[in-house]
C-alpha cells in the first residue's frame, strides 16, 4: 500500500491533519534524524487505539514516541507511520490509572501529592511512562516494572488488557526492545503504589534528582547511551570502582568509557560528555550518522580493554540501510 493510500485511509479516523515527511529532528531530545512518512500526534486514547488497530491489521508499520528522549533516528528517516503520542490523562490512588503519553515525571509529582510513594526515582527521567515501559525505565536499583498491575495494548489488531508478565521486562529491555517485536501500542497501566507522607516522599525525590544535575550534562543528549554492565568477575578486576559496586557486580558504563580515555572524543558534532561519559551529546551540528558511528567507536575501545561490549540503550530507529564507515 503506497504512502498516498494509507494517508486516504487514516484521515477518516484522526481529528487532525496527518503530515507528510515531517522532520524528526524536531522531534527527539538529540536533535537528529530524518522524516518521518507519515506524522500523527494522537491525544486521546480510543483514537489512538482504532489507528493502531488499523495499521496493525493493514500490515503498515507503525513506530511510536513519546517525548523522543531514548531513540537515534537515522538520517534517512522513518518509513512508517509515526504517532506521537499525547494521550496524558491519570486518575490517581492507591491503584493508579495512566495513559502512557503523560510525562514520566509528570507522573510521579501527581502521586507525590497524593501522598503515594514509589516512583521517586522518575525524577529527571525524560520521556514518558510509554517510553519508560519499553525500556523499562528506572534508576537507584527501582524499575517500573515492579509497579504494574497491568497493561492495557493494541497488539495482533486487538485492544486488549495483559498482565505484565506479557512484556517479558529485564534490566532496562522488554520484549518491544527486541528484534522482531510484534507491532504494538501501548495504550495504559495501572499502577500499584504506596501511600507515604507527602514530605518524605518529595525529600526522598529531591534528593535524587540532586544527585542526577550534579552528574548529567545539559547539552542535547538521549540521556544514558549504554545500560550498565552486571558482571561480578568484571568488577573484581577493577580497583577503583567504588567496593558498593564492585559488591553487587555492577560497573557503570560511563566508568567503562572514561576508563577507556574517551571524555571529549568526538565524531563530527557528536560528542562523548566531559561530565559523563556515559552521555553522547550533540554539539549543535551532528548527524545521526555522527552518533552511530561514535558509538560504534566506544563500544570497540571498550571490548579492547575489558573484554565486554557495551549494550546500547538508546534505540536505533528508522532507515540505517546506508553503510557507515567506522569512527
Amino acid at each position: 500500500m503506497s504512502w498516498d493510500a494509507v494517508l486516504e485511509s487514516l484521515t477518516p479516523l484522526c481529528s487532525e491533519p496527518i503530515r507528510r515527511s515531517e522532520p524528526m529532528r524536531r522531534h527527539t531530545t538529540l536533535r537528529v534524524g530524518g522524516p518521518a512518512a507519515l506524522f500523527y500526534r494522537v491525544r486521546h486514547i480510543d483514537e489512538f487505539a482504532r489507528i493502531a488497530e488499523w495499521c496493525q491489521q493493514h500490515g503498515v508499520p507503525t513506530f511510536i514516541m513519546g517525548h523522543g528522549s531514548n531513540i537515534l533516528v537515522s538520517d534517512r528517516g522513518i518509513p512508517a507511520v509515526v504517532l506521537y503520542n499525547a494521550c496524558d490523562r491519570a486518575e490517581i490512588g492507591e491503584e493508579t490509572y495512566a495513559q502512557t503519553g503523560i510525562a514520566f515525571q509528570e507522573l510521579f509529582l501527581k502521586t507525590a501529592r497524593a501522598g503515594l510513594s514509589g516512583l521517586e526515582f522518575a525524577v529527571g527521567i525524560p520521556g514518558t511512562l510509554g517510553g519508560a515501559l519499553v525500556s523499562n525505565a528506572g534508576a537507584y536499583r527501582h524499575n517500573i516494572a515492579d509497579l504494574l498491575i497491568a497493561i492495557e495494548l493494541v497488539s495482533e489488531g486487538r485492544r486488549q488488557w495483559v498482565s505484565p508478565d506479557w512484556m517479558e521486562f529485564s534490566y532496562r529491555d522488554s520484549k518491544l526492545r527486541r528484534p522482531n517485536a510484534p507491532p504494538t501500542a501501548l495504550l495504559s497501566v495501572k499502577l500499584r503504589l504506596q501511600p507515604d507522607q507527602r514530605l518524605k516522599i518529595l525529600a526522598r525525590a529531591r534528593e535524587l534528582q540532586r544527585q542526577r544535575i550534579e552528574k548529567q550534562p545539559p547539552e542535547s543528549s538521549a540521556g544514558s547511551f549504554f545500560k550498565n554492565v552486571y558482571s561480578y568477575e568484571l568488577a573484581e578486576r577493577l580497583p577503583q570502582l567504588p567496593k558498593p559496586l564492585r559488591e553487587v557486580g555492577v560497573v557503570p558504563a560511563g566508568f567503562l568509557i572514561e576508563a577507556c580515555g574517551l571524555k571529549g572524543y568526538t565524531v563530527g558534532g557528536a560528542c562523548v560528555s566531559r561530565k559523563h561519559a556515559n552521555f553522547l551529546i550533540n554539539r549543535g551540528w551532528a548527524t545521526a550518522t555522527d552518533f552511530r558511528k561514535l558509538a560504534d567507536f566506544v563500544k570497540q575501545r571498550v571490548y579492547e580493554q575489558f573484554g565486554v561490549w557495551l549494550e546500547e540503550e538508546v534505540l536505533s530507529v528508522g532507515d540505517w540501510s546506508e553503510p557507515h564507515e567506522g569512527a
